[in-house]
């Protein structure tokens, strides 16, 4: 088995990616995936080898994510516009023998110290000048065309840097077997990608959501990907018009952008068949807007990167605000409590997972991988109930948790309520030390362009849904809220963020 083998059996003249309106059909994809195979090769790259891609949402991406996979090598995707030093850092982490570097990275893979990375013997470089002791991509996607390794289920495909269940930033790694598992459990909703369909490739496909449900899904339903470097919502929305577009994937901040389109007409949408939120809540607010506006149901979904990432889905279901879905087909779902005990339906717990999806661990880090790994169920950090219908609700991180005089307060249920106030865009809310409490709620909030509200009314408004022990003493406003790439907020941040008017 090899995962790179997803793009075969399809039609030659099918087209594959759609980037920078070039097209690329699955024969030339796989032409030029095996011949960088044979170029990666006779660098001297081989089973076991790390190879870093530091290349934004393109078509070198793709073709060299399956190039490296297939030769039995692990892919190691970067942010391509990560500063210099983070880079160095992750970069000596994995310990790659090649980096293919992109034009987007170029900034701060200039900034990065060679002598940091020893282990780096080939810098590839996918476009523009080529720096003296570095490869052209094109000179490699030259060489004779090499088929794929055939390799254990077990054998490491991808290592993949999260902060997820450990907290500090490590690196995940994911086999073969882990990431086609998801693919297939994937195909158990109800509805799902196929042939013929467009799908809109936004999501950053150095994060798992971008890797294999974008990519990984799209290619092995033999899909077409639309890949998109930098999301905007008026160039969204004519690139999907444009190309019809009927899969769309994304975080929730594309979904509220798009639903704070006032210029948006109502057929904006009429394409679309399956709409996809992931990496973080999705506020029912926002859900609710775009389906009155554009008859669109936006679908959550609940997953991690170490579990490749999908776990819950809710595509194919009776809408139920708040709720991500049903656990996938192939996958076991516990909620657990602090005694180490399944707790009753409707209370809450942490969601421990078990699959053939769940990953091998935390590259070179026992530790880490003990804490979460416990009797092959994987312990995600994230609290939830189960209904009675199976149906699962996210209640927020475990180590997000809030503690005011002793009792628990969920960031998250905090948000969706000031996030109800008309005059609120977003929020995000986080505990910061109180002398007599232990704890305090304090909310960062963005207004929406043109409101005013000041923080008594705020107060006031969440006290006419919450206890008042959860309900925020302290309002700042500020002018935008700390994401990653995928747009999780980064509630560490919140602290440093930029502020805005008081």
């Amino acid at each position: 088995m090899n995962l790179a083998a997803m793009i075969d059996g399809h039609d030659d003249d099918r087209v594959a990616l759609i980037s920078r309106n070039r097209d690329t059909t699955y024969g030339e994809l796989r032409d030029q995936v095996s011949r960088l195979r044979g170029g990666l090769a006779a660098t001297g790259v081989t089973e076991g080898d790390r190879v870093a891609i530091l290349c934004g949402n393109n078509r070198y991406f793709v073709i060299s994510y399956l190039a490296v996979v297939g030769l039995g090598a692990v892919a190691v995707p970067l942010n391509p516009t990560s500063p210099g030093p983070e880079l160095e850092t992750e970069l000596a982490t994995v310990e790659p023998v090649a980096a293919i570097v992109g034009p987007s990275a170029r900034q701060g893979w200039d900034a990065v110290d060679r002598g940091a990375v020893p282990s780096l013997q080939h810098v590839v470089v996918a476009e523009g000048d080529v720096p003296d002791g570095a490869i052209a991509l094109a000179d490699l996607l030259g060489a004779d065309p090499v088929p794929c390794v055939d390799v254990d289920p077990d054998h490491i495909a991808v290592l993949i840097f999260t902060s997820g269940t450990a907290g500090t930033s490590r690196a995940a790694m994911l086999s073969h077997g882990n990431l086609l598992a998801n693919i297939e459990q994937g195909g158990s909703t109800a509805d799902r990608t196929r042939v013929g369909d467009v799908v809109y490739g936004v999501l950053p496909l150095f994060h798992i959501f971008g890797l294999n449900v974008v990519i990984g899904v799209s290619l092995s339903a033999g899909a077409t990907v639309l890949l998109v470097q930098r999301f905007d919502p008026a160039t969204a929305v004519q690139s999907i018009i444009q190309r019809q577009v009927t899969v769309v994937p994304g975080a929730p901040p594309m979904w509220v952008a798009f639903s704070h389109f006032d210029e948006l007409p109502a057929e904006a949408f009429a394409s679309v068949r399956l709409a996809l939120s992931g990496a973080s809540r999705l506020s029912s607010a926002v859900s609710d807007r775009l389906f009155e506006r554009h008859g669109m149901r936006v679908h959550e979904g609940y997953g991690l990167t170490e579990a490749s990432p999908v776990v819950t889905s809710s595509v194919g279901m009776p809408y139920r605000a708040g709720s991500v879905g049903r656990v996938l087909a192939g996958q076991r779902v516990r909620l657990v409590g602090d005694d180490g005990n399944d707790v009753p339906t409707g209370d809450a717990g942490e969601v421990w997972v078990q699959g053939p999806n769940v990953f091998h661990g935390y590259f070179r880090d026992a530790e880490a991988t003990e804490r979460v790994l416990v009797d092959g169920w994987l312990r995600t950090g994230d609290i939830g109930t189960v209904d009675e219908d199976g149906y699962l609700y996210l209640v927020d991180r475990a180590k997000d948790l809030i503690i005011v005089s002793g009792f628990n307060v969920f960031p998250a249920e905090v948000e969706s309520v000031v996030a109800m106030h008309p005059a609120v865009h977003e929020v995000g809310v986080l505990g910061v030390p109180h002398p007599h409490d232990g704890e305090a709620v304090k909310a960062y909030v963005v207004l929406e362009p043109g409101a005013e509200v000041d923080e008594e009314a705020l107060i006031d408004h969440c006290r006419d849904y919450l206890a008042r022990y959860k309900c925020p003493s302290k309002v700042v406003f500020v002018d935008e809220l700390p994401r990653n790439a995928a747009g999780k907020l980064i509630r560490r941040e919140l602290e440093g963020t930029v502020l805005g008017h008081l």
